[in-house]
């Protein structure tokens, strides 16, 4: 029997004196932090939800209060200063629902008082920048040190409201206004940590903060939140027996920040779900429905097998405000997509392609687009799928998809963009077959109604070569994966090898051939 005692998992904790205190796992970011600290005064961090930006914060609250027993056996502990405190200001708007200006101003100034009583001081101001300026400085003049300023969700009024553009422009005026108060507070100020889901550009809600240090791509930062590949087998290593360690990788690691060459993070909000109930599951995903990502896909025809080859530039990351919210900043700063390669062509231009991290996102995301790809009863289309594959029966996998298509709403095809091109046959295939949670692997995505789509599944791969016909079936499709020698690379897998050659007509918006032959090993 194993002498090693199991810890808590610390599921949904952010409070670091918790986790320290309370026998908790804990993966040490200290040295991050240490880092953070001696190097700049102003920075900015960008994460998707659940990813630890809180404890993050309150782990520096601690540090910074002097709480030196809880980093005991940390990175930071024996080079730390324990002598030299700073009284830390923090503000965090993640709780609740703020529906307008008033409500944000009435929170603001409730946040804004309880700082003011934690440090001992009293604001005489009535504004609300110059109550946050008099608590900075009063801070300063009370404790002797300069303040620490922590601000948590410092942009998840305007995201509770994205989709009403006047209010969210309301709420963001509303932050800008407290926000811009920290340029001028610099002599009073040691440190200042602004971290969020989105990236609004400086002149929209910082106001001037120029020196605000945006560290959301920096490589020496990459891995500050989240949990690589290395915790997950050191930190956590009582934990994993019982669990295929390369299912819970290709599951759930793969979000990236910088360079291909990076360092790849697991959301930890999935990682100690799994642990805690021993299956996989969409843990992340399921933690918050993505309607307003979904509408607006909808709305901007997104072809979905480009959502894993999606080209982008650095400006296009960082297009996002309330009136102006690039598709690639969304997918990417809510992280439903993520870096998968960076190119310089020529000095200080560079080109991203980005795609989904891991099979929980590519499943889940895809099975929230099926509906508005025009499937209204994904669920059971999914489990029909899932049983013609597990029998390997191409006859009935034919007739599935056939009258998937013929079910398709009229209306559907004169009122979604996404069917004003050819592409829309391929999404649905596609997402139909990546919504199982399949091993899909698309060859060639364009807007021109072609993909070549490899599935792995059940000890079988399946080779998907799509045309798009004016009516009658021309038997293409099958003699392009033939005549291209597409199973080629396939044949020393020892797998039966299916290909698939699947025409559609442009007239009939149904599938005309489905052609197929079998190559066992």
């Amino acid at each position: 029997m194993s002498s090693v005692q199991h810890r808590k998992l610390p599921i949904g904790i952010q409070t670091f004196s918790d986790i320290r205190e309370g026998g908790y796992y804990y993966v040490d970011k200290t040295p991050f932090i240490e880092t953070l600290v001696n190097q700049n005064k102003y920075y900015f961090l960008s994460r998707p939800r659940r990813f630890g930006k809180s404890l993050l914060l309150d782990t520096l609250r601690c540090l910074f209060e002097g709480r030196q027993s809880l980093f005991e056996g940390l990175h930071i502990h024996d080079d730390w200063d324990w002598q030299q405190t700073h009284p830390v200001i923090r503000l965090s708007f993640g709780d609740g629902m703020l529906t307008s200006r008033d409500a944000l101003d009435i929170h603001t100034h409730e946040l804004l008082n309880a700082q003011a009583e934690a440090q001992g001081v009293s604001l005489r101001n009535t504004s609300i920048a110059g109550r946050f300026r008099e608590l900075i400085h009063q801070t300063h003049r009370r404790h002797g040190k300069r303040a620490v300023v922590l601000i948590d969700e410092y942009d998840k009024p305007i995201l509770d409201n994205i989709l009403d553009t006047d209010r969210a422009c309301e709420l963001r005026e509303g932050l800008k206004n407290l926000y811009s108060v920290i340029k001028d507070a610099d002599p009073h100020l040691h440190l200042v940590l602004i971290t969020g889901v989105s990236k609004f550009s400086k002149v929209s809600l910082f106001s001037g903060l120029n020196n605000l240090n945006d560290i959301t791509l920096d490589a020496p930062f990459s891995t500050i939140c989240g949990y690589t590949d290395a915790d997950i087998d050191t930190v956590f290593a009582q934990e994993l027996p019982g669990l295929d360690r390369d299912t819970i990788r290709t599951w759930y690691n793969g979000y990236r920040w910088g360079s291909p060459d990076v360092t790849s993070v697991y959301n930890p909000f999935d990682v100690l779900l799994l642990l805690q109930k021993r299956k996989f599951g969409p843990y992340w995903f399921e933690s918050a429905t993505p309607t307003f990502l979904v509408n607006i896909l909808k709305q901007r025809g997104v072809f979905t097998p480009q959502l894993d080859q999606w080209e982008t530039e650095y400006e296009l990351l960082n297009q996002f405000d309330v009136d102006d919210i690039s598709t690639d900043a969304l997918l990417f700063q809510t992280g439903y997509l993520t870096i998968k390669d960076v190119q310089e062509p020529m000095l200080g231009y560079r080109q991203y392609t980005l795609g989904f991290p891991n099979r929980e996102v590519e499943t889940s995301l895809n099975h929230a687009l099926l509906p508005s790809l025009g499937m209204k009863n994904a669920p059971h289309q999914r489990r029909t799928l899932y049983k013609h594959l597990h029998r390997h029966d191409l006859v009935g996998l034919e007739a599935h998809l056939r009258a998937l298509y013929a079910g398709l709403p009229h209306d559907w095809y004169r009122n979604n963009p996404i069917a004003k091109y050819e592409g829309h046959y391929a999404s649905i295939f596609y997402s139909h077959f990546a919504a199982l949670g399949l091993a899909v692997t698309v060859e060639d995505a364009s807007h021109h109604g072609r993909v070549d789509m490899t599935v792995d599944f059940g000890g079988h791969l399946y080779l998907f070569e799509f045309k798009v016909v004016e009516q009658l079936p021309e038997g293409k499709a099958l003699a392009q994966i033939k005549a291209k020698g597409y199973a080629d690379k396939h044949l020393a897998s020892g797998k039966p090898l299916h290909l698939i050659g699947v025409e559609f007509s442009s007239i009939e918006r149904q599938i005309v051939a489905f052609d197929v032959e079998t190559l066992l090993p």
